[in-house]
């Protein structure tokens, strides 16, 4: 039989040991929980200190400048050569030998200076022979006058003496006989064809005498000609004939006659250039034009002077002519120059760079920083545009700001720092 005060401790010591494992258990438990409290804690405390980040790395800093009002106008930039706008080579009119040279290469000469001078021998005796003849015309001219002056001297007494007898046979019959009048009569009709021929011998000679000055007024041009003078103002850039050099006269096409100089206008300077048909009904006489010379390094006013008012089939262009002056003659015949024709003006219209405009299929937009600093996407409807702005028709207003720095990332309702940038920094200095 059992002992009772054994089974008694027994009793005594699992009841100990239920009380220290619950002790146990409940100490465990109030440790794990305050663990798990601080792992969620700290677990939110990372999450917000995460999110406050995200949203500081969100703000970025675009380049935006002001929509303006501008005035806006579209150029058209064509590039050729500058020539003189006169060039000739300058012949002699009359075959002779080169007596006489005024000029050479790069003379400036003006208007009917003369650049050279031939002998022409013939031409003198010519003259000579012409005014010897005008002196005999003179004299005979004399001649026949003073001639028509006798028989008009004698015809005046002779017909007087007619008149006076016929008179007193009239009034006084038996006193004048019959033969004396017929004989004063044909005295005086003698006297009368000898004046007549006075006179022809005197239109005669003077006939002779103008025909002997047209004579001499002929030769003395042709004798002319052997001063070359400059048939204009400007520079000559070739010479072709020397001292004692034969020139052949070269007003027929029938000899090959060489040209003494080429002479250049340099006054005054033509710039061709073709028009592009897209273009033509821009173009007017009379337009301004500002005319490039990159090799001078300056700028030359022009004018649209003139234009042939067809385009041409194979080029689809319009022969068009710019005058451009150069008083100082610092232009130069061959230089390379640009013409910057002003095609279209629109004044006072709003305007934005055309660095801002996005483009998708048809339709323009862009990026508008709103006064919260964030982005809005704004469609745009776009009339002139030139090479840098683009004149907004609607959907933006002056003063507000748009994006023209990178916008590859940008979103609209994104907050962003705007940094006004100037037009020159679009493409190198806009913040990206």
């Amino acid at each position: 039989m059992a002992n009772p005060g054994a089974r008694q401790r027994r009793r005594y010591r699992k009841s100990m040991n239920e009380h220290l494992n619950f002790r146990s258990a409940r100490t465990k438990t109030v440790l794990i929980i305050p663990a798990a409290a601080v792992a969620l804690l700290l677990t939110s405390c990372s999450g917000h200190n995460s999110k406050v980040e995200a949203n500081a790395s969100s703000v970025v800093t675009v380049g935006v400048t002001n929509v303006v009002k501008k005035t806006l106008g579209k150029e058209l930039t064509l590039s050729s050569e500058l020539v003189p706008f006169q060039e000739i080579d300058v012949y002699a009119k009359e075959a002779g030998y080169v007596q006489k040279l005024n000029v050479d290469y790069g003379t400036h000469v003006k208007q009917g200076q003369v650049m050279a001078t031939l002998e022409i021998p013939e031409l003198q005796a010519q003259i000579d022979e012409d005014q010897a003849d005008i002196k005999n015309a003179a004299s005979q001219g004399v001649r026949a006058q003073h001639e028509l002056a006798r028989y008009e001297a004698q015809y005046n007494a002779l017909h007087l003496e007619f008149t006076r007898l016929n008179g007193v046979f009239q009034t006084q019959p038996g006193v004048v006989a019959q033969q004396e009048v017929d004989d004063a009569q044909g005295k005086d009709l003698a006297a009368a064809s000898q004046v007549d021929a006075g006179k022809a011998a005197l239109e005669a000679a003077q006939s002779q005498m103008a025909a002997a000055k047209a004579k001499l007024v002929h030769d003395q041009a042709l004798f002319d000609y052997s001063k070359i003078a400059a048939p204009f103002t400007g520079v000559v850039t070739e010479r072709y004939a020397n001292f004692g050099t034969l020139m052949q006269a070269g007003i027929g096409s029938s000899t090959q006659a060489m040209p003494l100089v080429r002479l250049s206008e340099d006054d005054l300077f033509r710039l061709v250039i073709p028009v592009p048909e897209s273009y033509v009904h821009y173009i007017g006489v009379g337009d301004p034009v500002t005319v490039n010379v990159p090799s001078l390094n300056r700028t030359f006013p022009g004018k649209v002077a003139r234009f042939s008012v067809d385009v041409r089939s194979d080029t689809r262009t319009m022969h068009t002519e710019v005058d451009v002056p150069n008083p100082k003659h610092l232009l130069l015949p061959g230089l390379y120059a640009e013409a910057e024709l002003s095609l279209e003006q629109r004044p006072d219209v709003t305007s934005i760079p055309v660095q801002a405009l996005n483009h998708e299929g048809n339709k323009s937009w862009v990026f508008v920083v709103n006064h919260d600093d964030q982005l809005e996407d704004r469609p745009v409807e776009l009339g002139l545009q030139t090479s840098s702005f683009a004149e907004i028709v609607s959907g933006l207003n002056a003063g507000e700001q748009v994006v023209v720095s990178d916008r590859s990332g940008l979103k609209p309702g994104q907050k962003v720092h705007p940094q006004t940038v100037a037009v020159a920094e679009y493409h190198e200095n806009a913040p990206q």
